[in-house]
């Protein structure tokens, strides 16, 4: 019988209620246990349709659409050319338009017709042998996000300019990026993006609207870190630089303008070739699907590029581009069985295997903010952050430090920490990554157009190059310097913070590295093993600073 005095009417002792309550608890954890167990081995089992993509399906209507990349089955029995034909006819079939680079497929599908795919691949190994089947394995197309100069000092870029002639002079870096501002003066004095046949800019985004525009402006920031130069015709510079301050009274950023007499990029002289892969403007057209989001991009917009590379190159027969700068990333996701396996991080492999030099951000996730079991928000320092294709492993992946200070200051906060997810020690480099002054185009430098001229006149943010030709921002002179008129100066640079910017050094003191040690273009397994080589040591965890901040004169004199 119940006991009466108990309000909850469960019968026993107190001690048989906490018997009770204990097998209970023991009942859920086993419960909670098989779960886990149940999950991990539905998570390792091998399938055609990887995650995340596979449980989007599932929760998503027939007709739902989705961007995704299917990865031919290299070992078919036709071939690749043969499986190319297969798709054609499924494509044409299904009324779908699609897109193929050596062995990948890209299209928008409904989950009907993944499924459908999927299927039809498991039959036909089932029934005979991985030959069979066309399709090797299909990947959710990912939207990838950019990874957002005192700092030539930082890394020793001017002096190995003035000791070597490390310049970067007949050099080709490809930005794969947001595009390039072909107009603004930092690229007119070395004539950085007059590149010759059959390379060409190109825009791999759904708008196509010109690789030589950045209407985002992150490309541009990008590469005049790696390239060009501009120097000021009026002795004590030009209010050209968009700085931005906290503003205590409120959310949004104070502006102001800032004063530069000369700034360089890494390896001024170098050729640069505009590879636009990420959105500039936000676009959407229903009838053809096709759609961009300013500022992200799409994993097979990216793999296009490269086996645009790969063609040129002839797979590395004849390089005429010697490198190319990521400064790009998604997360990865652990399900996909191995880090550095996705379809980027296999291409960017092979590219680096044909001969050319990657160099890759490391990520902006080092510091994350989560909710911890009881519901409050939490922010604490990340391992395992690094985003691909920085998890490639041939790639140069760089993480991010201070602009001038970083044996005090170490690794940026933000900075993706290593090691991999199967872990392989990354990143490899740290370069500088915190409010580095650059090129402004498009967003970034509107935001600029009306503010003043700084009280504070700050020193030049970088050095000019050797024999650099002067460029004139302005035709007023002395006068556009005061603050009343600085509104009337174009903003030609600005700060941007990000493993994004710490990347392009690493480009551009390659480039600068392989223009005067010609013996290793084309091999960039050797060019990254020197860089890791001849580091400063910042007396940091591996998996926080890589092998070390990077160092030019260091590598130099030890070649």
């Amino acid at each position: 019988m119940s006991d009466p005095s108990d309000p909850t009417g469960v019968p026993g002792t107190p001690e048989d209620k906490l018997r009770e309550a204990v097998v209970t608890a023991d009942e859920q954890r086993r419960q909670e246990q098989a779960r886990r167990r149940a999950e991990l081995q539905l998570q390792m089992m091998r399938s055609i349709v990887t995650e995340p993509l596979l449980s989007k399906l599932s929760a998503a209507d027939a007709g739902t659409k989705f961007d995704v990349i299917i990865s031919l089955n290299e070992f078919f029995v036709d071939g690749i050319d043969g499986a190319l034909d297969q798709v054609k006819k499924r494509a044409d079939s299904w009324n779908v338009k699609y897109t193929t680079t050596s062995h990948y497929c890209f299209a928008y599908l409904t989950k009907d017709q993944i499924l459908s795919l999927a299927q039809e691949a498991h039959d036909l190994i089932q029934a005979y042998g991985q030959r069979a089947t066309v399709i090797y394995r299909m990947w959710q197309d990912d939207d990838v996000n950019v990874s957002l100069t005192k700092s030539c000092v930082t890394i020793k870029a001017d002096a190995a300019q003035r000791a070597y002639e490390a310049l970067g002079q007949d050099i080709v870096w490809a930005v794969m990026d947001s595009g390039v501002h072909g107009a603004h003066p930092h690229f007119r004095s070395f004539d950085n993006l007059n590149i010759g046949k059959p390379l060409e800019h190109s825009d791999f985004t759904p708008l196509n609207n010109g690789a030589l525009e950045d209407e985002f402006g992150h490309g541009s920031h990008v590469a005049g870190i790696i390239a060009g130069s501009w120097q000021s015709t009026v002795p004590e510079g030009e209010p050209v630089v968009g700085a931005e301050l906290r503003n205590e009274q409120g959310s949004q950023p104070l502006q102001q303008r800032e004063m530069l007499k000369a700034i360089s990029g890494v390896a001024p002289r170098c050729k640069l070739l505009s590879m636009k892969v990420i959105a500039d403007k936000t676009f959407s057209d229903p009838g053809t699907g096709s759609k961009q989001v300013a500022g992200q991009g799409k994993v097979s917009w990216i793999l296009l590029a490269i086996d645009q590379i790969q063609k040129w190159n002839q797979n590395g027969k004849r390089l005429l581009v010697h490198g190319v700068n990521m400064s790009l990333g998604y997360d990865f996701d652990p399900r996909w069985f191995a880090c550095g396996q996705s379809p980027l991080c296999v291409e960017v492999n092979r590219l680096v295997k044909a001969g050319v030099v990657v160099v890759v951000s490391a990520g902006n996730s080092g510091y994350s903010a989560f909710l911890n079991a009881a519901g409050a928000a939490e922010s604490r320092y990340s391992d395992l952050s690094i985003t691909d294709p920085g998890n490639a492993e041939l790639a140069i992946t760089v993480g991010s430090t201070h602009r001038e200070m970083p044996h005090m200051y170490g690794v940026s906060y933000f900075s993706s920490r290593g090691p991999t997810g199967d872990g392989r020690l990354k990143p490899d480099l740290v370069a500088p990554g915190e409010r580095i002054i650059s090129c402004a185009a498009g967003l970034e430098a509107a935001k600029y157009a009306h503010a003043t001229l700084a009280t504070a006149v700050t020193a030049p943010a970088g050095n000019p190059p050797v024999n650099a030709a002067p460029v004139q921002a302005t035709g007023s002179g002395a006068a556009a310097a005061t603050p009343d008129n600085s509104s009337a100066v174009p903003v030609l640079y600005c700060e941007q913070t990000g493993t994004s910017m710490a990347a392009p050094h690493v480009s551009g003191a390659v480039a600068a590295f392989l223009s005067v040690r010609r013996e290793f273009i084309g091999e960039p397994e050797q060019v990254k093993d020197i860089f890791m080589s001849n580091t400063v040591d910042l007396h940091r965890q591996r998996e926080f600073q890589g092998a070390g901040l990077i160092n030019l004169m260091k590598v130099l004199q030890a070649v």
